[in-house]
């Protein structure tokens, strides 16, 4: 039996440090510059208050979080990941459920989330939590600040 607890809770600022460490260490990880500061990710909290989610051990530290968010219309989740040592423990699932939940008691009927084709192991954990990888649309992007620029962990 597996000893490593867990605790899933609403996502604060004061876990933005154990958080920004946390994506340091995952391989492949996209990080923008400006939307992935503790400047950014407060405003995303302000605009988005008790919808993201982070789970922490036993120790306090961060292994997990979620940036959850919905424009009044449509929900989506970003940067979704659990530490890897904690994988395979349900925190994935426990964060997205309760992501889930504060979306739907804000009204928001739909949630969307985009995983990178290279992330095998995100494709798969979005496939066997039940969502369905869209053929029938095209996603762009438009940069609007050129200095909030993607750096991928290596």
């Amino acid at each position: 039996m597996d000893s490593r607890t867990f605790t899933v809770r609403e996502m604060t600022i004061e876990d933005y440090d154990g958080l920004r460490a946390l994506w340091m260490t995952i391989r492949g990880f996209g990080i923008r510059s400006l939307d992935d500061s503790r400047e950014g990710v407060a405003r995303f909290l302000q605009r988005n208050p008790g919808i993201s989610a982070a789970a922490l051990a036993e120790d306090g530290s961060v292994v997990g979080g979620i940036l959850c968010g919905h424009d009044g219309r449509r929900g989506c989740l970003y940067h979704v990941c659990v530490r890897e040592d904690y994988r395979r423990l349900g925190i994935g699932k426990a964060m997205v459920v309760r992501c889930m939940k504060a979306l739907r008691e804000e009204g928001i009927n739909k949630v969307s989330l985009i995983a990178f084709t290279k992330n095998d192991v995100g494709n798969a954990f979005w496939r066997g939590m039940g969502w369905t990888k869209r053929q029938d649309l095209n996603y762009y992007d438009f940069t609007l600040n050129e200095e909030n620029i993607t750096a991928f962990n290596k």
